[in-house]
């Protein structure tokens, strides 16, 4: 018997192993053992041959018509076979140097086929498919196909679903699982098969019926193990020791209310309440807080931050782009006017100072942010990975604010927060909006606020597709209506996917070079956007030069702003009414969201317009159209998740946590991604560490890399 972490040899033999492992990644029993079949076909049911999707590695069931070989060159044989499907239809197989087949596989004979699904000469054919009877001479059929449902699995070029098959049922026959994972008496609550069932039957069932319980089963054990970690995890924080921080009468929070220009949203108001609550105990808060662009939470974080500075600690905010920290350090200052200017002339009696710390820094800068910081004099400090770093300390860190968090992993979460005396409060903020399943698995550690409502006098945008391929002279016209928000006093955004020049562009990025910033500029400057001021902004130009266009631009001296993604987050130029996205295709559906935020962010109505030469019924085209029909940004969520795999979603946010969702669908398994974090957490509460749990320490200790491991350790 072999056990899970075996390697796939003590199980298939060498050479099997060897292709499963460099052609699928498959290199343990466990991972052959977790390669579930992507569908079914009954036995004896012929597949339809329309079912073929080009490029694609498929197997079909078919019966023979008939064979006929013949020699091409001395060392080259090959041999057709006419195959047919359920409709009647025939295809033609060419196979190479095997001329035993024409014996096998005779008129009337039935088999499945395995292979590439190719065109030659306008018609679909499997090319030199490996092939597998399912009865010998006699009409008995063989076991592997004894079944009433055969599993058909993602396959290679160099290693069919077959193999994947034969394999599979050898490794069931020898491996030795080990004690469940999953705990009897959650088993028996949500009426789950043990694990050994559940791998049998979702490689060898016998109905539909089976595959629906071993998903159900197998569907539990990700979904739970996950939000054991996340419980884990969120256990861990829950038992360190911070510093409380209440609101003081008469401090700097009352002080930025009174002034306030506008009234706070509801929801504003509500999150800053649970906000200064959480804030107030002596256990760190925790909180994830989302909301759609434009939503107001930069206010609400600044006012976390005042609360903390004026309970005598210090708020460092961590954006991920040198761009989005000086938009945020000139705007925090902007909202704040005299409480920001401690030490100067026309500060207000209660007051603090702000400090930004980038990595473009001169000298004489980055020592004066430095002892700002350091000292406690900067009750605010912005900045970008260079907070990280060794040598940026803080007096008294209570608040750690983290913007679009996607762009951070777990590890800078945490360096940040080790910069404290005690544990500081967390916030961190994301302004791509994820649904509640999502939102309970990717940031599972951390609680949940959601800011819904846009504040008052925000304007509509209006989103639209310009097919370049069907009306080529609707680029003519987007050019027009920018120049119609120009000549009425507003500016625009052109936005491409890449700067341009020397610059090498990746080879998956399409069939022909993406537009770039550098050709549109010189090209829109002296085409149709004639006579207006037009400025680039990209990420290779330095820091300096980079603040001054965006400066230009906020102070209404730059018409058109060509950039790239560099101003997807945190720009906010409330004039900005029009943006024009071009190759709009190569951007992801939240990616779109977020930069459309960039406009319609002041009273006047704005205009987003999607450049694109995909088909029109392409996938990339559906994605477009999907983003021009709605701005809710939640309703897009969903559209992007549906669309990529949700592993990836994981592997990027939640650091340390493998691409593991083999079988779970977060969107389409709510229900059930919900029950597993009850069951999670009232475990995790009764037993932190699982030591009465062992097999369900292993499984989770096998989703995590050493770094997270050791985290949960440190409890």
């Amino acid at each position: 018997m072999v056990s899970l972490d075996a390697k796939l040899s003590a199980a298939v033999g060498g050479p099997t192993a060897k292709a499963l492992g460099t052609h699928l990644e498959l290199h343990t029993v466990g991972d052959l053992l977790r390669h579930y079949p992507r569908r079914y076909v009954e036995r004896g049911a012929l597949t339809p041959f329309l079912d073929l999707v080009e490029g694609e590695h498929a197997t079909v069931f078919a019966e023979v018509q008939g064979t006929t070989g013949k020699r091409l060159r001395p060392n080259l044989y090959k041999t057709d076979v006419v195959i047919r499907d359920a409709e009647g239809a025939r295809m033609t197989l060419a196979v190479f140097n095997k001329p035993w087949i024409e014996k096998d596989l005779r008129a009337g004979r039935r088999a499945y086929f395995s292979g590439k699904a190719e065109r030659f000469n306008g018609r679909m054919q499997l090319a030199n498919p490996e092939f597998q009877l399912v009865d010998d001479e006699a009409g008995v059929v063989a076991e592997e196909f004894a079944g009433t449902l055969l599993p058909i699995y993602p396959a290679a070029a160099k290693v069919a679903s077959l193999t994947v098959q034969r394999s599979v049922r050898v490794a069931l026959d020898v491996v030795d699982l080990g004690p469940d994972p999953l705990p009897d008496e959650l088993r028996a609550r949500h009426r789950l098969l043990g694990l050994a069932e559940a791998l049998r039957l979702i490689h060898q069932p016998t109905s539909y019926g089976d595959v629906t319980r071993a998903q159900k089963r197998l569907k539990w054990d990700e979904a739970f193990v996950l939000q054991v970690v996340l419980a884990q995890r969120r256990a861990v924080t829950r038992s360190l020791a911070g510093t409380p921080r209440a609101p003081r009468p008469g401090g700097l929070l009352e002080a930025f209310d009174a002034a306030l220009p506008f009234s706070l949203t509801a929801g504003q108001q509500q999150v800053g309440r649970e906000l200064a609550g959480e804030m107030s105990s002596s256990s760190p808060m925790y909180r994830l807080l989302q909301g759609e662009v434009g939503s107001g939470k930069t206010v609400v974080a600044l006012r976390a931050m005042l609360q903390v500075v004026d309970s005598g600690g210090q708020a460092a905010l961590l954006a991920p782009t040198e761009v989005l920290a000086q938009q945020h350090a000139r705007s925090l200052r902007a909202m704040l006017g005299p409480l920001a200017a401690a030490g100067e002339l026309g500060a207000a009696d209660v007051s603090t100072r702000l400090a930004l710390l980038t990595g473009s820094l001169g000298a004489a800068a980055r020592r004066s942010a430095l002892a700002e910081a350091a000292s406690g004099e900067a009750g605010i400090v912005v900045g970008t990975h260079a907070l990280l770093s060794e040598g940026v300390d803080f007096a008294d860190l209570g608040l750690v604010v983290v913007d679009e968090q996607h762009r951070f992993g777990v590890e800078q979460r945490d360096a940040l927060r080790a910069k404290g005396t005690t544990p500081p409060h967390v916030l961190v903020m994301t302004a791509t909006p994820i649904p509640r399943t999502i939102a309970m698995t990717v940031y599972g550690d951390l609680e949940v606020s959601t800011l819904t409502e846009l504040p008052k006098g925000r304007a509509p945008i209006q989103s639209a597709v310009v097919p370049v391929l069907d009306h080529p002279q609707w680029v003519d016209r987007a050019w027009q209506r920018v120049r119609e928000h120009v000549a009425e006093g507003r500016q625009a955004f052109v936005v491409c996917p890449r700067i341009g020049g020397d610059e090498v562009e990746e080879p998956a990025a399409g069939p022909r070079p993406a537009v770039a910033v550098l050709d549109v500029h010189a090209e829109l400057a002296q085409g149709p956007l004639d006579g207006l001021r037009v400025q680039v902004l990209h990420g290779r130009m330095p820091p300096d030069d980079k603040d001054a266009v965006m400066q230009a631009f906020t102070r209404g001296e730059v018409d058109v702003l060509v950039a790239t993604t560099v101003i997807e987050v945190g720009v906010d130029v409330p004039n900005a009414t029009v943006m024009v996205v071009l190759d709009a295709d190569r951007f992801g559906v939240s990616q779109l969201h977020q930069l459309r935020g960039r406009v319609g962010r002041g009273a006047h109505a704005a205009l987003c317009l999607l450049v694109t030469e995909s088909e029109s019924d392409s996938p990339a085209r559906q994605r477009l159209d999907a983003v021009a029909a709605t701005s809710d940004g939640f309703a897009l969520s969903r559209v992007d998740l549906e669309q990529r795999r949700e592993g990836d979603v994981l592997g990027a946010a939640q650091s340390g946590t493998r691409s593991s969702l083999r079988m779970l669908q977060l969107l389409r398994d709510e229900d059930l991604v919900v029950e597993a974090r009850v069951e999670a957490v009232e475990l995790v509460e009764l037993d932190p560490m699982l030591a009465g749990r062992p097999a369900l320490r292993q499984a989770v200790l096998d989703v995590l890399d050493a770094d997270r491991a050791d985290f949960l350790e440190k409890a």
